[in-house]
């Protein structure tokens, strides 16, 4: 496990979903090349488990062999029996944040910290928001600014859809007001946001089209139910080849055009100024930054 949790160079290409409760995926799930494993207590865990579960992860984390992958631990939501346990257990375990579900209110995020403080956390231990509910999309710029905690949001499709009372379709369509306040409020947060899974795991090619739409739309990265889909998602929400020869050829053009006191060139018929230079750095740096943590991990 990495204790670098920054969020502005850090490649959150691919967070896969473990279930608690099954031993051998946990632990299978150091050689999964995610970027991010999300150990679940909450929605794959059946409740006759919830303990076995949550020990099983305190036993895992406390072995790690994770390398430089994030991991954090979803935790049951606010109101069920579970979510203190969760928090004061998983405060400690060396995750590097708490996945939140149904986060609905800033008042949701300053009560898991305020148990999170009194089960001595550490202080660089993030709170990832769950956004899956039409309360917590009309709320989601104050929950993304409620706390420095806060590191990412999340977007969680199955129970918004059935909140809104729309349907499920391939383009999204019913769901692209939401998606879009949602990475409004992180960009304007500085946060990093996340994808909802897709959940056909039969249909590659509508998964490859998922990841495609949602960098499009601005995402970080996707949440995954498999490993067979991390590769995938990795390819898409990382930056190619083509993307980083481009990125090192405008910064050289751009380079020279300041030299000459320029402010804009042309690059292969391309108006190129410095908005365009600042993106293509992040993308060769988060590069940098990808074989870093691969050559790391085990």
């Amino acid at each position: 496990m990495s204790s670098d949790t920054s969020i502005t160079d850090r490649p959150r290409r691919s967070a896969m979903y473990t279930p608690g409760a099954n031993e051998r995926a946990l632990e299978k799930g150091r050689e999964v090349p995610a970027d991010i494993l999300i150990m679940d207590l909450e929605d794959g865990v059946a409740p006759d488990a919830k303990e076995t579960a949550r020990a099983n992860i305190l036993r895992v984390l406390g072995e790690g062999g994770y390398g430089a992958r994030e991991i954090g631990v979803r935790i049951n939501g606010t109101g069920s029996e579970w979510h203190e346990p969760d928090v004061e257990a998983i405060a400690t375990s060396g995750a590097n944040m708490l996945v939140v579900p149904k986060v609905d209110s800033a008042d949701t995020v300053i009560a898991i910290v305020k148990l999170m403080e009194a089960a001595k956390a550490p202080t660089d231990m993030q709170i990832w928001c769950m956004i899956e509910t039409a309360h917590g999309v009309l709320n989601v710029n104050a929950i993304a600014s409620s706390h420095p905690r806060v590191g990412a949001l999340l977007i969680g499709s199955a129970d918004l859809t059935k909140d809104l009372r729309a349907q499920h379709m391939p383009d999204r369509l019913p769901l692209m007001t939401s998606i879009q306040l949602c990475v409004l409020a992180a960009r304007a947060n500085g946060l990093t946001v996340l994808d909802s899974p897709f959940f056909d795991l039969s249909d590659d090619e509508g998964f490859l089209e998922s990841c495609r739409q949602g960098r499009s739309m601005g995402f970080d990265g996707k949440t995954l139910l498999h490993p067979k889909t991390v590769s995938g998602a990795n390819a898409i929400f990382g930056p190619s080849e083509e993307e980083i020869a481009w990125a090192h050829k405008i910064s050289v053009a751009h380079e020279t055009a300041l030299a000459e006191g320029k402010g804009v060139t042309l690059v292969d018929g391309q108006l190129v100024e410095g908005l365009h230079v600042e993106e293509a750095q992040r993308l060769v740096q988060m590069a940098k930054t990808i074989k870093a943590l691969e050559a790391a991990s085990p």
